[in-house]
């Protein structure tokens, strides 16, 4: 059987140096915002091209925080995409603020800078692209758009850690931005763990603030904050996994291209669609998503050979019941929507070995082949 993700295989590949530093914890006693913390942060910061990080616990909470710093709360609108985890839409709300859905570009699949201004309000505080799947969103005319009406932007880098847009890193374009290190995350912990980066010293100092109760000094709380700590184990083996991060995001678009290689048949005689890679961006496939319109059976003609695929995602947030007090009924966000239809992730991990992708795109062909 060929998994969607075996994260077996990565902790095999760097055991040692993951049991080590656990054990560097467990020897330190120290579990919540210590050494390796402190120094996660700074390494991050560097990696990312940002002044400052905070670690905090998880992706969601990275979101709702960096946003709560930026000020945004009840009242407020914060223009997104439908078509994304819906942590990104729930954390607008955990900070009070209302999400407006735009629809996204059908080539990148994230925000579509055209459709923005068309729904600014005077209520109107920030923009939050979402760098999906690993490719970044198309953030200069977004960060004009901002500019010209006084707007915050908030970049999701959730699937994204170390792209590239124009040369620089996603994470240090807007004004704030929000990373999570679930496990299967390019860079992923052992458990939920996320950050927040920016170049702003004041920002930087009310997430961290606000990760903790509020604390500017211990139990005395100076705003009200929650509790989203990242701990001092998860921070631990992040280090470790931080400095394989580029290595394994060339590994990623090395099996992206030989799914562009295999899959090319599919392309030109059954209408496949494949990931592209827009010329101001270097993608790194957290995930690899392919389209068509006979997705569902060509999941269950893999399934059937062993081989796991996963939808990403299977409803917008606009359509599904907990969010229909919104208000975007079925056809307002039309892009959005046929995507959901058609789209299939394949497997894509940096431990994932050629043969298995050869096996798997076969296996794709051979569906099409039996079809025609």
């Amino acid at each position: 059987m060929i998994r969607f993700v075996d994260l077996r295989r990565q902790y095999e590949y760097i055991k040692d140096e993951i049991d080590q530093a656990i054990a560097r914890v467990l020897r330190r006693g120290r579990f919540i915002l210590g050494e390796e913390v402190a120094a996660f942060e700074q390494e991050f910061a560097a990696f990312c091209g940002t002044a400052y990080a905070v670690g905090v616990g998880s992706g969601t909470d990275a979101l709702h925080l960096a946003l709560r710093a930026c000020g945004i709360g009840p009242g407020d609108e914060v223009i997104t995409v439908s078509y994304t985890a819906v942590a990104t839409v729930r954390a607008i709300e955990l900070a009070g603020a209302r999400p407006v859905f735009v629809d996204v570009d059908p080539r990148r699949y994230t925000i579509d800078p055209a459709k923005v201004e068309e729904r600014i309000t005077p209520s109107t505080r920030a923009i939050l692209p979402v760098h999906l799947y690993g490719c970044p969103a198309d953030l200069e005319p977004l960060l004009q758009i901002a500019q010209r009406y006084h707007l915050v932007v908030i970049e999701d880098c959730a699937q994204a850690h170390g792209a590239l847009y124009k040369g620089r890193r996603v994470g240090s374009w807007g004004d704030i931005a929000a990373f999570s290190f679930y496990p299967t995350k390019n860079l992923g912990a052992y458990g939920d763990g996320g950050a927040v980066v920016t170049n702003s010293a004041m920002l930087a100092e009310r997430v961290r603030l606000l990760r903790e109760y509020g604390w500017a000094e211990r139990y005395i709380s100076s705003i009200k904050g929650v509790n989203s700590r990242l701990d001092e184990l998860q921070a631990a083996v992040l280090r470790v996994k931080l400095r394989y991060l580029e290595a394994w995001n060339a590994r990623r678009r090395q099996l992206a291209e030989m799914y562009q290689e295999y899959l090319a048949e599919g392309v030109s005689r059954w209408g496949l669609m494949l990931p592209e890679e827009p010329e101001d961006a270097r993608h790194v496939y957290h995930l690899y998503v392919v389209r068509h319109p006979r997705r569902d059976a060509l999941c269950r003609f893999l399934r059937e050979r062993g081989i796991e695929t996963l939808i990403h995602y299977p409803q917008p947030v606009h359509l599904q019941p907990a969010y229909a007090d919104l208000g975007y009924p079925e056809g307002s966000l039309p892009v959005t929507e046929a995507l959901s239809r058609h789209i299939l992730s394949l497997p894509i991990y940096p431990e994932l070995k050629d043969e298995e992708v050869a096996m798997i795109a076969e296996a794709i062909l051979a569906f099409f082949r039996r079809a025609s």
